[in-house]
């Protein structure tokens, strides 16, 4: 990914994909109580466009603008299918660039419980997945090889009983020396044991913080929730947890989330100034 290109893709096509929501939703700008955008993490020039275009609409229409933190629309996905759900809930946010724990006590109100030291979960897969050929993005590539291989590699679970953090870098490294050392081994086998290693972690920490601090409601969210490995996993655990995951659709990035997010602060007349910038490397804290 190009980030100036990505950023000129947005500025051509922003006005057109609004001008097609107006129309599939018959509605009209004038029908907005609010605007909302990302306006952090992510790529500063994708970031720039979206909050301009926002805080544009917002004074031509002179209704409230509201900023929303990237990381919160993942987590407030779930509520577009599970309306019924409430705080407290423990979610476990999976994504290309973040991988964490984190316990929601209230409506816009968080706890990090762990998070990664190093590599991301979806971070690793990409790389795992360019290692072994296979392109990107590597979630769903890696995914679909490891249907037709067996997990018969014993790859590394760092940090496995450790704590709450969550450390991939090691994982993948491992894989990298692997490859070398066997290329007779199948690709299907490496990414299957692969993928075995890294669900395997991530349903451990999630649900064994959850049980032992009798927290009864788990909310999967990010990108690396829609992979079907970890759902089947956690599925196991049904008997003892009610487990959210939203639709595959809302598992990657995608406006409905942010709007729901804005929903939230919308109700509590939390809005942003016109001069909020974007903030590339935002931190989970500033909601």
């Amino acid at each position: 990914m190009v980030p100036e290109i990505a950023a000129r893709k947005h500025i051509e096509f922003l006005y057109k994909l609004a001008q097609k929501a107006f129309e599939e939703s018959k509605t009209t700008p004038y029908d907005i109580d609010a605007i909302a955008a990302t306006y952090g993490p992510g790529l500063i020039g994708s970031l720039l466009v979206g909050t301009s275009f926002a805080k544009g609409m917002s004074l031509s229409l002179k209704v409230p603008f509201i900023g929303v933190n990237h990381l919160v629309g993942h987590i407030y996905a779930n509520f577009l299918d599970f309306p019924e759900l409430k705080p407290p809930f423990l979610t476990l946010l999976v994504s290309g660039g973040h991988t964490m724990l984190i316990l929601t006590k209230d409506y816009l109100e968080y706890e990090i419980i762990g998070q990664t030291r190093d590599d991301a979960a979806g971070e690793a897969f990409d790389k795992v997945a360019r290692i072994l050929g296979l392109g990107y993005p590597g979630g769903p590539i890696i995914e679909d090889k490891a249907k037709n291989g067996k997990s018969i590699y014993n790859f590394p679970k760092p940090l496995y009983d450790v704590g709450y953090d969550f450390s991939f870098s090691g994982l993948k490294t491992s894989v990298l020396y692997f490859v070398k050392e066997h290329p007779e081994a199948k690709i299907e086998d490496i990414a299957a044991s692969f993928q075995e290693a890294i669900t395997e972690t991530l349903v451990h920490k999630v649900t064994k913080y959850a049980l032992e601090n009798n927290i009864h409601e788990v909310v999967i969210a990010g990108g690396v929730a829609s992979n079907l490995v970890l759902r089947k996993k956690l599925d196991e655990y049904k008997d003892k947890l009610n487990i959210y995951y939203p639709r595959l659709t809302l598992c990657t990035d995608n406006a409905a989330m942010i709007a729901r997010a804005a929903y939230e602060k919308y109700q509590r007349k939390l809005f942003s100034k016109l001069d909020l910038d974007v903030c590339p490397n935002l931190g989970f804290s500033e909601i």
